[in-house]
């Protein structure tokens, strides 16, 4: 299958078209207006490698090179490029592609359209790493020859550099990733932009937008300091609107090609968007989040008044930063040198080092503040090394502030002239939320940060505030917010990231690999907290999740994968990778990590917690005797039943609440059309919810819940009324929980009190 239409793709097909195109399918098929298209697959680049005879030898090449040596990396870069641009494409694909292209003219109505021919690796646009800008773009390309000369360039664009270098950094395998090509017409924009549909640095539910005259490569790259919007999306009030010198843009010249020109005087400080364009966009905005059932980041253009989106991915950076951190920490520092707007929150201190082109990056020294015009992906090398980022130009959408947020770097954008007002070699501190640059170095700093994480008297609560974990890399962070252990680690990511199904392992005759994959990275995390308890979630991943995977082609095709073959149900059909989750429990019990325990996910009947058990039981690893063991509660079920499952026998119980209130109240909370009625705060979840820790609480058993109403003031303060023994909140709510958890706990004491006075 060489081409295939956004009409006939969606957000699970990133094996077969990528990121980019996977959601340029999703969207396509939700309603949203999405210039029409067409995918070359990740299976024909795939094949074009082999039939080429070069894959080999780029994998040969890439395996001998540093990384970290700039030019050896550019020069096997340069190398890959010249191997691929320079090798035939078979005669079979071209005349597939060049069929789907005439199909396009065709259906728009125009002899060799113009196309945007788009990058879509199967490891981009995921929700814990973007990729942003690593691959190539070509825009204006029409006319068959064209089209293919530009789909070679984007499988040559795999490995730029940039690309290279990200890749080996993020631990994602060379020869696991395969590019898909998009293949779109383009959208004429007269203005565009991007918009998350929350703000990125704090999550908060207003519509971020920033838009510029022209195509929104501007924008994206950080060539114009766009105009910034922010709508709050309850009522669509607008907030906020600042409105910037917009000196450049890219529009079309007479060969129809992309160029960068100069904005007219009368245009430059003209407000792009109107009220109820900001309104359109941000009502877009709210359907696509609904969609996908999380926070989006977008790109949007206007063309003669009609709106488009162009692109959708989630946004890989919320929770990245605690927002209180610091908040008052660049108060005592000295006099402002320059203003911008605050892209990556945090405080740096640094020396400075100017760079006006990518050969100066090598001056750039671990902890230096690095000051550019605007970042490039070919910086992001240097930007690791860098303590904080400033730029001239660039808002909190472009590029350097993507990267600096995912990197957790400090990054001020937007400032205008830095590049000049700042001078080389100069001590500086940037507040990276407040967009400021003030002179000399803190020497304030370090000490601020310790007063704020470890000097402040600590909040004691009986009941324990505990962090989820998905990422083995995420662990320290969460430890070091003091939280009581790990409420729910889940396995999922382990696998998506390995990249190979788990059945795959086991078909392979390589079971003990998988055993080492899970012991490796669940011993990360039982390190970072030993000796607090760590509840290990068994797999739990949805079939479309599972499809993409190494292995995973036989997957069924499911209408609804979160009520199909997934959690202990599919665990129980597939008893063999149970198993070897349970070794690898094992293994590290008998290094000592004795803090990790087990519990079942998705369970709809104790028959299946007593079939769990003794699986366990078989490979000599006896649950409650050697292991703690527990379940999840996620289906009302469950919670009904809790009593059955009690008698069987379980240390302790999580609950599930976002799963639980879909549930319960048949909301699909990814379903744009009814989530306005998902509510964990629903009469009927809250029983379910106050059975279950009431039953836990009269038989011993621990309680804890990990779904999002954990994170809710108002909720958790009647969780601990239940007698709730533990909430288990993400890394960046901890803090906040466990001062509302303590205002609970002295309300209930003093509520106490006061009735044995009456």
């Amino acid at each position: 299958m060489y081409v295939v239409k956004f009409e006939d793709l969606n957000k699970s097909d990133i094996g077969i078209a990528g990121g980019k195109g996977a959601n340029l399918g999703e969207l396509t098929q939700a309603g949203i207006p999405v210039p029409p298209g067409f995918v070359v697959t990740a299976e024909t680049y795939e094949k074009f490698m082999e039939d080429a005879g070069i894959n080999d030898k780029v994998m040969d090449i890439l395996d001998k090179i540093d990384i970290n040596d700039t030019k050896a990396l550019q020069a096997a870069s340069e190398e890959i490029k010249s191997i691929i641009n320079e090798s035939p494409i078979p005669e079979d694909m071209i005349l597939f592609i060049t069929e789907a292209y005439n199909q396009l003219c065709q259906r728009v109505g125009e002899d060799d359209t113009d196309v945007a021919i788009r990058s879509s690796a199967t490891a981009e646009d995921l929700p814990e790493a973007s990729f942003a800008g690593q691959q190539d773009t070509f825009l204006h390309v029409s006319g068959n020859d064209e089209v293919i000369e530009y789909i070679r360039k984007c499988w040559a664009s795999l490995f730029e550099a940039r690309a290279i270098f990200y890749r080996e950094e993020n631990n994602f395998e060379h020869s696991k990733v395969y590019i898909a090509v998009v293949v779109q017409k383009m959208a004429n924009a007269d203005k565009a932009g991007v918009m998350f549909t929350v703000n990125p640095s704090t999550g908060e539910e207003i519509a971020l937008i920033e838009g510029s005259w022209g195509l929104g490569e501007a924008v994206v790259s950080g060539d114009v300091t766009p105009d910034n919007y922010q709508v709050d999306k309850k009522d669509n009030e607008i907030i906020n609107v600042t409105i910037s010198d917009k000196k450049v843009m890219y529009t079309n010249d007479e060969n129809g090609t992309s160029i960068k020109v100069d904005v007219p005087e009368d245009k430059r400080n003209e407000r792009v968007l109107s009220d109820e364009e900001l309104i359109e966009l941000t009502e877009m905005g709210k359907r696509v989040q609904a969609h996908y059932g999380e926070p989006m980041d977008t790109e949007w253009a206007f063309e003669k008044g009609d709106l488009f989106l162009l692109q959708a991915r989630p946004i890989t950076t919320l929770g990245d930063v605690d927002e209180d951190q610091n908040d008052d920490a660049s108060e005592d520092v000295g006099d402002v040198l320059v203003r911008g707007l605050g892209a990556s929150p945090g405080m740096a201190s640094g020396v400075v080092k100017i760079v006006l082109d990518i050969d100066e990056l090598d001056k750039i020294e671990d902890g230096d503040i690095m000051v550019t015009t605007m970042t490039t992906p070919d910086m992001v090398p240097a930007m690791r090394r860098a303590s904080g980022i400033v730029t001239d130009e660039g808002g909190v959408t472009c590029h350097a502030s993507i990267i600096s947020r995912e990197l957790g770097i400090p990054c001020v954008v937007g400032t205008g002239d830095a590049t000049t007002t700042l001078k080389e070699n100069t001590g500086v501190t940037l507040d990276g939320k407040k967009g400021l640059v003030f002179e000399g170095i803190s020497e304030t700093k370090s000490e601020e940060v310790a007063t704020v994480t470890v000097g402040e008297a600590p909040i004691i609560t009986v009941t324990e505030v505990k962090a989820n974990v998905s990422m083995p890399e995420a662990a320290e962070k969460a430890a070091a917010t003091g939280a009581d252990g790990v409420g729910l680690l889940r396995t999922e990511h382990l696998m998506l990231t390995s990249g190979i199904h788990p059945g795959k392992f086991i078909a392979d005759g390589n079971e003990d690999e998988l055993i080492d994959t899970i012991a490796d990275n669940v011993m990360i995390v039982a390190d970072a907290f030993y000796p607090k308890p760590v509840w290990y979630r068994t797999l739990d991943a949805p079939t479309d999740e599972f499809i993409t995977l190494e292995g995973g082609e036989n997957e069924p095709r499911e209408h609804n994968p979160m009520l199909g073959w997934r959690g202990i149900r599919r665990e129980l059909d597939q008893p063999e990778i149970l198993k070897c989750e349970f070794k690898a429990i094992k293994k590290l019990h008998e290094k000592g990590y004795t803090n990790i325990g087990i519990m079942i996910p998705l369970s709809q009947n104790p028959e299946e917690l007593k079939k769990a058990k003794a699986l366990c039981s078989e490979i000599g690893f006896e649950p409650h005797k050697d292991v703690e063991f527990g379940m999840m509660v996620e289906i009302p079920a469950a919670a009904i039943m809790i009593d059955e499952y009690i008698k069987i026998g379980l240390d302790f119980v999580s609950l599930g609440t976002n799963d639980l209130t879909q549930y319960t109240l048949a909301v699909d909370r990814n379903n744009e059309f009814v989530a306005k009625h998902y509510s964990e705060e629903h009469p009927a979840v809250m029983k379910l919810i106050e059975r279950t820790i009431r039953k836990c609480a009269e038989a011993g058993v621990k309680c804890s819940i990990c779904g999002q109403a954990g994170s809710v003031p108002h909720i958790v303060e009647k969780l601990v009324g239940f007698g709730i023994t533990s909430v288990s909140s993400n890394t960046d709510a901890i803090a906040d929980v466990r001062k509302t958890v303590a205002r609970a706990e002295q309300k209930i004491i003093l509520d106490a009190a006061r009735k044995r006075l009456e």
